[in-house]
């Protein structure tokens, strides 16, 4: 398989780009509604406690946007290239499989990023209201168990794929 003749993506790959894709755009346009309301200074790094330690003008506030949306464009593009996946094991009998299963994974990965650095910027934006907004204690442990479980469960697929050929 060449990066021409690629498989079909399958309807949660499209889904969830598109989704995805949209909450990018909708933080936009709350960041937008709320731009008048910021203080001058907002929240830009908070420490292992969950508050804010570091601050920024509010401009500072689309930092995490841009840097969503220059993610999600890289790693959609990535999703289209499978002769850059570096995958062992790769034989001309499973590639089709490994391709698809890694640029679900790839997907999925990408999704769960790009929702929880707009989670991010939205408890920013809380924080700079002076509401009781925490990061750290419960979201980044939950960010992370989800990210690497999500890594696990495709690696192990893709050591299925590999062993028995098995289609997922």
């Amino acid at each position: 398989m060449t990066d021409n003749n690629q498989l079909a993506k399958t309807m949660f790959e499209k889904v969830s780009t598109v989704i995805s894709l949209l909450f990018i755009f909708a933080n936009v346009i709350y960041l937008f509604t709320q731009w008048s309301q910021l203080p001058e200074q907002v929240p830009i790094h908070f420490n292992a406690k969950g508050e804010a330690d570091g601050w920024g003008s509010k401009g500072m506030i689309w930092f995490l946007p841009f840097i969503t949306l220059i993610l999600w464009a890289g790693m959609t593009v990535l999703e289209r290239k499978p002769s850059l996946y570096n995958i062992p094991h790769l034989t001309e009998e499973n590639k089709d499989q490994m391709f698809a299963n890694t640029r679900l994974m790839l997907n999925t990965i990408k999704t769960e990023i790009i929702l929880f650095l707009i989670y991010t910027s939205w408890q920013s934006v809380q924080w700079s209201y002076g509401k009781e907004a925490r990061l750290g204690y419960f979201e980044l442990p939950v960010f992370l168990v989800v990210l690497f479980g999500t890594l696990g469960v495709f690696l192990y697929r893709n050591c299925k794929i590999r062993k028995w050929g098995n289609e997922l």
